[in-house]
């Protein structure tokens, strides 16, 4: 697409004011040819070169912005494109502004040879800074997207967009191809095979793609939470020892708990972030493997403040399910929630978690992408993360699976919750070798809401009463925006000090 034809379906009308449109060309190398075939294309085209930069707004959200035409030379990255785009980023950070990038590239010029190549530094090393800074970039991939801009800018996106299939790859597909001799799998290297294998958040359409992005600036800029003094009503006064022996008196036993924090009629992650939060965006990927279903989350907003959301999602259905992998994570789905997490630091917005899985997903594949450690990355992450993180297990809270998102300031159970160290059934099996002794090992391992109170491993039940209804999620919305209001206002070295203690008094009463 014409870059100034993009322009004018995402900016709003006048708003455009374009930056160092006329810069000087050379030769760096004295290629043969090279300046005729650059004339040849500003006169074909009407442009200068392969990129549009400047600024503009989007729904009167300002941005800087450049645009590849891929008129141009196929949209390849001279050195005129890398210093475009490196002082239209520069100036960016400089007046606090995101960027957004509708990358396109046959790759590095070949003209100009290893000067070409140096653009691929030049202009990542722009973005680190403007990252530094705490500023957003959005990259847009478009088709195609190859070679060096795709192993630079067009992949450091803080959010990565891309275009219904379009091309996006290091090395072009016939060269792969040649290569290794053989037929590469349908659909190889295009938007939707980039989306399965975790390194693009989310496909838009052309049409939807202003929409898309003032979303996402707005929820980029910081807002304070609206909060309508009539509907805040004071927390009911209800002490542990009362709530314990409600609990005693109920009758239920801990199998029975565990088999109501099992029913597939429980709300999952999903019904909680559509009930309680706005907006919600997802994104995919960790940028390394793959996406994982079995962890859902992205950008939302919260009574008006933006707010990062994670989620262990399990399905409903066989197939969903299957996809899901029965909400057991896999290594790259910790490092999708780390990597929401670290963006959540970056743009200061509190991060809730919703935790409901029997444990880390088990399998070879998991073990060989390493799943202990991004377990391990995912505590220490969140044992530093200079924001506020509140945790709620809304169903089963199985072993470092779970405590891998639960890790935070804030931990709230649902009164038909567990949270273990092991389930029951694998307990059973290590200890006395029979799994039918789960319903002792149930009783032994003090798992439900009452006792994690109890043992001050959570802060705060959460009573299942109308669970699912409005009813239920207005009255949790409420505890959530106390428990967010108070937490944001704490100065972070006292917020970090004190999620610090909370876990290190486990045990400490044992010691000398």
């Amino acid at each position: 697409m014409h870059a100034y034809r993009r322009i004018e379906m995402l900016l709003d009308e006048g708003s455009f004011e374009e930056w160092n449109k006329e810069m000087e060309f050379s030769n760096p190398l004295d290629f043969p040819g090279y300046e005729k075939k650059v004339q040849a294309a500003q006169e074909k085209t009407g442009l200068q070169e392969a990129i549009v930069t400047g600024k503009g707004t989007i729904k009167g959200f300002e941005t800087a912005i450049g645009i590849c035409d891929a008129r141009f030379i196929m949209s390849s990255m001279g050195h005129v494109v890398g210093e475009k785009i490196t002082r239209m980023v520069e100036r960016a950070t400089e007046e606090k502004l995101p960027v957004i990038i509708f990358a396109c590239s046959g790759g590095a010029r070949m003209q100009e040879g290893i000067v070409s190549l140096m653009q691929m530094a030049k202009t990542s090393a722009a973005l680190e800074k403007h990252h530094e800074a705490g500023q957003l970039f959005v990259s847009v991939l478009t088709d195609p997207t190859t070679g060096g801009v795709t192993a630079s800018f067009a992949m450091l996106g803080d959010i990565i967009l891309a275009e219904p299939n379009a091309l996006i790859g290091f090395a072009g597909p016939r060269v792969i191809q040649q290569t290794i001799g053989q037929k590469l799998p349908e659909g190889f290297q295009r938007a939707e095979f980039l989306l399965e294998h975790g390194f693009v958040d989310k496909i838009v359409d052309r049409e939807n793609q202003r929409d898309v992005l003032a979303d996402i600036l707005r929820m980029h800029k910081k807002q304070e939470m609206t909060v309508n003094p009539q509907h805040v009503q004071a927390e009911p006064a209800v002490s542990m020892e009362n709530y314990l022996e409600k609990q005693k008196k109920s009758g239920k036993n801990a199998w029975d708990t565990v088999q109501l924090s099992r029913s597939a009629a429980r709300p999952v992650a999903l019904d909680y972030i559509h009930a309680l939060f706005d907006d919600f965006m997802e994104f995919h990927g960790d940028r390394y493997f793959s996406d994982d279903g079995a962890i859902i989350g992205g950008i939302a907003t919260f009574r008006g403040m933006p707010v990062t959301v994670i989620g262990q999602q399990k399905g409903r259905t066989t197939k969903e399910n299957i996809h899901r992998n029965f909400g057991m994570p896999s290594p790259d789905g910790y490092r999708k929630a780390l990597r929401l997490m670290r963006q959540a630091e970056k743009f200061h917005r509190p991060v809730v978690c919703f935790v409901d899985t029997s444990g880390a997903g088990c399998n070879v594949g998991a073990e060989e992408r390493g799943q202990g450690e991004a377990i391990a990355e995912c505590l220490t992450t969140m044992s530093a993360l200079q924001t506020p993180v509140l945790s709620i297990l809304i169903g089963e809270g199985g072993s470092g699976g779970a405590l891998a998102l639960a890790a935070g300031d804030r931990v709230w159970m649902l009164e038909n919750a567990v949270y273990s160290v092991s389930a029951p059934e694998g307990c059973a099996t290590i200890l006395w070798k029979d799994a039918s002794k789960a319903e002792q090992a149930a009783e032994e391992l003090k798992l439900t809401a009452d006792d994690a109170l109890a043992l001050g491993v959570v802060e705060s039940v959460i009573p299942e009463a109308g669970l699912g209804e409005p009813e239920f999620y207005d009255a949790l919305s409420q505890r959530l925006m106390r428990e967010i209001d108070a937490l944001t206002e704490m100065p972070i070295q006292e917020l970090l000090s004190a999620r610090y203690a909370r876990f290190r008094r486990f045990g400490g009463e044992a010691q000398a």
